[in-house]
């Protein structure tokens, strides 16, 4: 283990620079323009890594998986209280099309990856089929495919650390490119277009525009926060109820496995019990104000957490190969997602999306469509990413063992 000036169970300055890091992000991103261009999101993201790499915070922590398990899924719901669901299905037809064409990206990555490092690489196949299944359904397909193909844990761990690498830097291209002049004159961006349209004429600074001052009371953010907490606590119940009573893994047959898969996932199942409730209840979730500022604000706290563990030094030591192979999988599966989403007019929000739902999964490109204020599209890429679970599971099974015969 790496030594760090902070010790990972510090739990309460963790907290502190956690919490203060995201702060500090939204402050600048809303205070100087060039802060407002570059995105707050990145700041978040990139602050975090350097303190990781500069070994001053820990790249592992108990704190940063009490974010995945609690503030993530908190934020989820207070981010669709505005969600208008007919508007969602047309949106989802569209995002889920260009999904499956980067999952394709996804697959030649494997392939051509595989080929070209087989012979450098022990038991690369068993890698190439659990990154496969990540790079199409996000980080939870890789410990399941993990457990499936008994992957060493040296291996396992150099790999995970190749990905998070990996996908923080991705992350990075993915929210840089609506804001370049290269992509904006070739695909449309009407969402991105929206908001610059909405600002103010005589505002420069975007986020400060967007995220205006507005009235609030307390009881707005105790009837939010109470009933994402609400929402969050049924939704788990029911997809950990489901998932006992349906049968799963290798012994279940393809409908049961898919069944579990939708009923058994509990971002799934969040997503569609918000949904059906926002939409029953619409007026007074209608009423509700400041439920997506605090939920952007908890979305900011997760972009912290993501620049963690992406740790440089471990790379160079122990995987550089891996890193070359999840660089393959992701380049290609950014080409094949650009040029097929070009030619079929994809717009450039749905496209970069659909990208970093197959990469990081349905949370992160959720997150992203959020910090973009892309607010249409944050409830569809939750459904359409969960889907990738299922879809990714199967696709990472067979390559794993289609390679596993060379």
């Amino acid at each position: 283990m790496i030594y760090s000036l902070i010790q990972p169970d510090d739990s309460w300055i963790l907290w502190a620079f956690l919490a203060g890091w995201a702060g500090i992000s939204i402050y600048l991103e809303q205070k100087y323009e060039w802060a407002s261009k570059v995105s707050g999101a990145i700041i978040a993201l990139v602050g975090a890594m350097l303190l990781a790499n500069l070994n001053i915070i820990p790249t592992d922590s108990p704190v940063y998986d009490t974010v995945w398990a609690y503030v993530v899924p908190l934020a989820i719901p207070l981010l669709l209280f505005q969600t208008n669901i007919l508007k969602i299905w047309n949106e989802s037809g569209r995002l889920l099309v260009i999904f499956l064409i980067s999952s394709i990206g996804t697959v030649i990555g494997a392939i051509v990856g595989f080929f070209l490092l087989k012979d450098f690489i022990p038991d690369l196949y068993k890698v190439v089929g659990m990154m496969t299944g990540s790079y199409i359904g996000g980080s939870v397909n890789l410990a399941g495919l993990s457990a499936r193909f008994e992957t060493p844990g040296d291996l396992l761990s150099s790999t995970v650390v190749a990905d998070n690498l990996m996908m923080a830097l991705y992350f990075l291209i993915l929210m840089v490119i609506p804001t370049l002049a290269f992509f904006r004159k070739r695909y449309h961006a009407p969402y991105q277009e929206m908001i610059e349209k909405s600002a103010d004429k005589d505002e420069k600074n975007l986020a400060a525009s967007y995220w205006k001052r507005k009235e609030i009371s307390l009881k707005d953010i105790g009837l939010a926060v109470g009933s994402a907490f609400t929402l969050v606590a049924v939704s788990f119940k029911l997809a950990e109820l489901f998932d006992s009573l349906i049968p799963s893994g290798e012994n279940a047959n393809f409908a049961y496995h898919a069944l579990n898969g939708f009923l058994g996932d509990k971002y799934l199942m969040l997503t569609t019990v918000t949904l059906i409730t926002v939409t029953l209840f619409s007026r007074f979730f209608e009423n509700i104000k400041g439920a997506q500022e605090i939920g952007t604000y908890l979305i900011y706290i997760f972009f912290v957490v993501i620049g963690v563990p992406a740790s440089l030094p471990v790379i160079l030591q122990n995987a550089p190969l891996l890193f070359v192979l999840v660089f393959i999988m992701v380049a290609l599966n950014m080409i094949i997602s650009f040029i097929f989403g070009k030619l079929f007019k994809f717009n450039l929000e749905e496209i970069v999306l659909a990208s970093n739902a197959n990469i990081g999964g349905p949370t992160t490109a959720a997150a992203m469509a959020i910090s973009k204020g892309w607010t249409k599209l944050v409830a569809p890429i939750l459904i359409i990413g969960t889907l990738g679970y299922v879809i990714g599971n199967y696709i990472g099974a067979a390559i794993g063992y289609w390679f596993g015969l060379y």
